[in-house]
């Protein structure tokens, strides 16, 4: 589409000139010009600290700029807070979620605009029924009345984007949304996408997987360290482009470049079974064995048990039954202090809730989970702790002004690696990683997969869930795929993509079954 085609098919909602926003040590954005086009999927890309959370946090009015301004209608416009963005019609979906897990799905939907009766009461029914339109637009069974906190992450997800669907927004800012959604609710978001750009609303759409943003995009914009190194309309981009313009070089290749050499069998699990409420097995009768320096995948939809099945060898779940083994020897330690201590450690899921104490250093984070190391009768070594912690901030190329600034003045990617680096502060022989580049760019996925790779030659075994194909083709030795609490699938490295698929889809498995 040519510029002036372009101009009146998707005319400009909002820019932002001349952007510059300054944090302590830190240059966040450095005079950018950005155009968001109504009626179009505004794509934003870039390596982790480049700017583009920040960017869209001017724009959704959580930060306002140092120098610059923000542009509607052609006419300059102050979001003093995100209750005035709201005001304008902006909404925005963060890449970490901002929900009460203690609240119901629909009061966390309509938090600050509840609709009432009189002007004085809560209309709770209109509320359910509001929440209700909202769950079969997204496609999905969720009761309004369920407590957030005993959904998984990924409908959690969901309810973010309905929170902000709710509020009848012209302009949508996506943070990442995709990142713990199966491949099912991707296509149901991509056709609310599609809905919603019929409408005229302008989208922005932050993503790490570049493949989906060609799916997606109408228009891309790069940042890289704060600047915009590449601007144009979707139609001719291709990955090498974005990667270019991103990081200035080829993307990097994971791949294991040598055989594998495996050692003696580090770590078993027999008959693993977590039931659930109201029957069945959210883990059904799962065995499996990892051997030293084996990098094990586990690939599988969303709901399929893989993280609960992590969470049984952490001991996080009680009712679990079965048996776990580690170097030949019964665990029988029943809690995670003590499975830590046997050498096994996790990199959850969700980092934010379960991985750090944001309002920490990020020295403390590292250090959090072998403080032990440190001690020496009644007092911490500072200066050793400090020390280690400079190591693995180096090793890691976590990007930090200081160890000394809170964990959580950190981009998303970065805090990963200070999630990854306070596992290995344990020295494990096993080490479970649950989804580790949810929200990591290419650069410093390629990075986690090099350490990763390090860690396995020098003995390390390793499982890990992913919901990314191309990630589990590429990085692991051995592939379990998972479907309904079970493993539906066992291939070896160099498997065909589409076998791993139909394993992981229930109704393929049954199809083939009948």
């Amino acid at each position: 589409m040519n510029a002036p085609a372009a101009a009146e098919a998707h005319p400009i909602g909002l820019s932002i000139r001349g952007g510059v926003k300054v944090y302590p040590g830190t240059r966040a954005l450095k005079g950018v010009d950005f155009d968001l086009r109504m009626g179009a999927v505004n794509v934003l890309v870039g390596e982790n600290g480049a700017g583009k959370s920040t960017m869209m946090r001017v724009v959704a009015g959580v930060e306002q700029l140092t120098e610059g301004q923000v542009l509607m209608g052609g006419r300059e416009v102050r979001f003093r807070d995100k209750g005035d963005a709201v005001a304008h019609g902006i909404g925005i979906v963060f890449q970490e979620l901002n929900l009460f897990p203690n609240m119901s799905v629909a009061e966390n939907i309509f938090v600050g605009h509840e609709p009432v009766r009189a002007g004085v009461d809560i209309d709770r029914g209109l509320q359910r029924s509001r929440t209700r339109a909202l769950m079969k637009r997204l496609e999905q069974d969720i009761d309004p009345d369920t407590t957030l906190g005993l959904l998984r992450v990924g409908q959690q997800q969901i309810v973010e984007i309905a929170k902000a669907l709710s509020q009848d927004a012209r302009i949508l800012i996506l943070d990442e949304p995709t990142s713990a959604l199966s491949a099912a609710e991707v296509d149901i978001l991509f056709r609310v996408i599609d809905e919603l750009k019929a409408q005229g609303v302008g989208i922005v759409y932050i993503s790490h997987r570049l493949e989906e943003l060609i799916r997606v995009g109408d228009y891309i914009t790069v940042l890289r360290d704060g600047e915009i190194t590449g601007a144009r309309p979707m139609a001719g981009v291709d990955i090498p482009w974005i990667v270019r313009a991103m990081i200035g070089e080829n993307s990097k290749d994971y791949g294991r470049k040598t055989a594998p050499d495996l050692g003696p069998e580090v770590f078993r699990a027999e008959e693993i079974c977590l039931p659930k409420l109201g029957g069945g097995y959210r883990v059904d009768h799962v065995s499996l064995r990892l051997q030293a320096g084996e990098i094990l995948g586990i690939y599988g939809l969303m709901g399929a048990g893989r993280t609960e099945f992590l969470e049984c060898i952490m001991a996080q779940h009680p009712a679990a039954t079965g048996r776990f083994f580690v170097e030949g020897q019964a665990l029988t330690e029943r809690d995670v202090a003590g499975r830590i201590a046997r050498g096994i450690a996790l990199v959850p899921e969700d980092r934010k809730r379960d991985g750090l104490v944001q309002i920490m250093a990020i020295r403390e984070n590292i250090t959090l989970s072998a403080l032990q190391r440190f001690a020496r009768l009644f007092h911490l070594d500072l200066g050793a702790e400090a020390a280690r912690a400079r190591d693995f901030i180096k090793d890691l190329t976590i990007k930090v002004a200081s160890p000394e600034n809170p964990v959580s003045s950190l981009s998303g990617g970065n805090q990963q690696k200070v999630v990854i680096g306070k596992a290995l502060m344990t020295d494990p022989k096993i080490l479970l990683l649950d989804e580790p580049s949810r929200g990591i760019d290419i650069g410093a996925k390629a990075e986690v997969f090099r350490l990763m790779r390090r860690l396995a030659a020098e003995g390390l075994g390793i499982i890990f869930v992913t919901s990314d194909l191309e990630e589990v083709l590429q990085l692991s030795d051995r592939i379990l795929v998972m479907a309904d609490g079970q493993v539906s699938g066992e291939f070896p490295s160099g498997a065909e993509a589409s076998d791993v698929i139909a394993a992981a889809t229930p109704n393929a498995r049954k199809d083939r079954m009948s």
